[in-house]
C-alpha cells in the first residue's frame, strides 16, 4: 500500500483532498516468471484469481477503518 497527499493551494477553495493511498501488483516487482513457481490447487486458484502465490495480492481497504 503506498500513499501520495494531492498539491493543495492556498488559493484553492476546496477543502484539502488529505492523503491518497494506491496498491501496486506483485508482478510490477517481478522482472520475469522465475521456473517452477508454487501453484495453489485448480479450486484455490479460482477463488483467489491466481495460479501463483506470489502473485496473490489480497485488496485491504485503507479508508475501511475511517468509515467506523
Amino acid at each position: 500500500m503506498k500513499t501520495y497527499q494531492p498539491f493543495h493551494s492556498r488559493f484553492d477553495p476546496c477543502p484539502p483532498i488529505g492523503v491518497k493511498f494506491y496498491s501496486t501488483p506483485p508482478h510490477l516487482y517481478m522482472g520475469f516468471q522465475p521456473p517452477n513457481l508454487q501453484q495453489y490447487s485448480p479450486k484455490v486458484a479460482l477463488k483467489k484469481g491466481t495460479l501463483w502465490p506470489a502473485l496473490y495480492d489480497p485488496y485491504k481497504n485503507p479508508y475501511e477503518a475511517k468509515r467506523g
